[in-house]
């Protein structure tokens, strides 16, 4: 491929991607977003209509003279993305299409990560059997994105905290050889910001931070526009903020972390040993329900005003909105994103999460952020996942 046919590849691609998160779009509005001529996007969209992965869509709204065409991706153009979502329990997987739109139910399956020497493989066999039952031919497959706990230098492929190769390569590089697909991992609290930034609450804002309330406590970071990794890939390890007063050991190593107050695990384990003392609360009907595990028997008695569930969860809001209130006096954001598993019982977090804001925070400075629930809820990773594959992929 000569110097030409690269620019107008990248382009192609550019524009792709440009009308993946924003559609539809009309040729001015494209040639603004890259930068780019009139002339050259024209013909560039051209090609990609007689390519088939665009489309017109129709004419805009007036402005005054005439109505500019609209374009969009190609929902029928047999090209697909395999997102993968991950938490430290459960493993979720959907086959999107060009226009985001799933076009398989979303799978789920349990797979610990903590001390699981197998869980790479078992992952490998889950993304594989779910491709093999949807009938795709890989070819028609763009790659695979991954969402992953823990520290992952996306650059580079590799998740240190989770998810060990038998080789020792890069888990991305390694997950590809298997799967015989280009595959992309991400930290899954930096794919919750951009899908924030992408799709949320944070549209049209450009300094957010996005707080992934799960099985942990992670944060992502978008500082002017970008999704901010810091100097090496791993800024945003809100958990292990040393705010805590409890002697607990973290999952880290240390003592004092955050997350030893305020992940779900720690919250799920005190509403257990509660009902074990014996405790009045709905959860020990629930609970009966064998079903289901205690984190779904927990969020949903928080929802309904379960008092002991509201205490646990309030408790726990309380210190990570402290801990946001440090970071509100470092970072100055517009808006600050609850997210994650725990994100849908906001109405019950919020209050506690103010209440911190007002205790801690200058009053001048915290007037200045809004704190907001995501709409996204668990779609969140998986819609970010997608995008990562969007990002990287080439369109020929």
């Amino acid at each position: 491929m000569n110097a030409i046919e690269e620019k107008s590849q990248w382009l192609k691609n550019d524009i792709i991607k440009q009308l993946y998160y924003k559609h539809p779009l009309s040729l001015t509005e494209l040639s603004k977003l890259s930068n780019k001529s009139l002339p050259l996007i024209t013909k560039i969209v051209q090609q990609l209509v007689a390519e088939g992965y665009v489309i017109e869509q129709g004419l805009g709204p007036s402005t005054g003279g005439r109505r500019a065409s609209r374009f969009l991706l190609n929902a029928d153009k047999q090209k697909f993305i395999v997102s993968v979502a991950m938490d430290q329990f459960i493993t979720r997987m959907m086959i999107c299409d060009l226009r985001n739109t799933s076009r398989s139910e979303i799978a789920s399956m349990e797979l610990p990560l903590m001390n699981n020497p197998e869980a790479t493989t078992q992952l490998a066999t889950f993304i594989q059997s779910n491709l093999a039952a949807s009938g795709i031919p890989k070819t028609q497959l763009l790659g695979v994105g991954i969402g992953i706990p823990g520290f992952v230098n996306a650059e580079l492929g590799i998740s240190h905290s989770y998810l060990p190769t038998n080789d020792g390569s890069p888990l991305a590089a390694y997950l590809s050889a298997e799967l015989q697909l280009p595959v992309f991992i991400d930290n899954d609290s930096s794919l919750i910001a951009l899908a924030e930034f992408r799709y949320g609450a944070a549209v049209g804002k450009r300094n957010v931070m996005v707080a992934n309330i799960g099985w942990g406590t992670g944060l992502g970071m978008i500082v002017n526009g970008q999704l901010y990794r810091g100097s090496s890939g791993y800024a945003g390890e809100f958990s292990h903020i040393p705010l805590s007063k409890s002697d607990d050991l973290c999952s880290c190593g240390k003592r004092g972390c955050l997350e030893v107050e305020t992940s779900l695990s720690v919250m799920t384990e005190r509403a257990k040993a509660a009902i074990a003392s014996g405790a009045a609360t709905s959860m020990r009907q629930l609970a009966a329900d064998k079903s289901r595990n205690i984190e779904q028997v927990f969020l949903e008695a928080a929802k309904a005003h379960d008092p002991l569930a509201v205490s646990i969860l309030s408790e726990a809001a309380f210190m990570i909105g402290k801990g946001l209130s440090t970071l509100i006096h470092i970072m100055n954001p517009e808006c600050i994103v609850l997210s994650g598993r725990a994100a849908v019982a906001g109405k019950v977090l919020l209050p506690p999460i103010q209440q911190a804001l007002n205790e801690f925070c200058i009053p001048r400075i915290a007037s200045q952020t809004t704190i907001v629930q995501s709409e996204l809820a668990e779609n969140a990773e998986l819609l970010a996942a997608a995008s990562l594959v969007m990002e990287q992929a080439e369109f020929k």
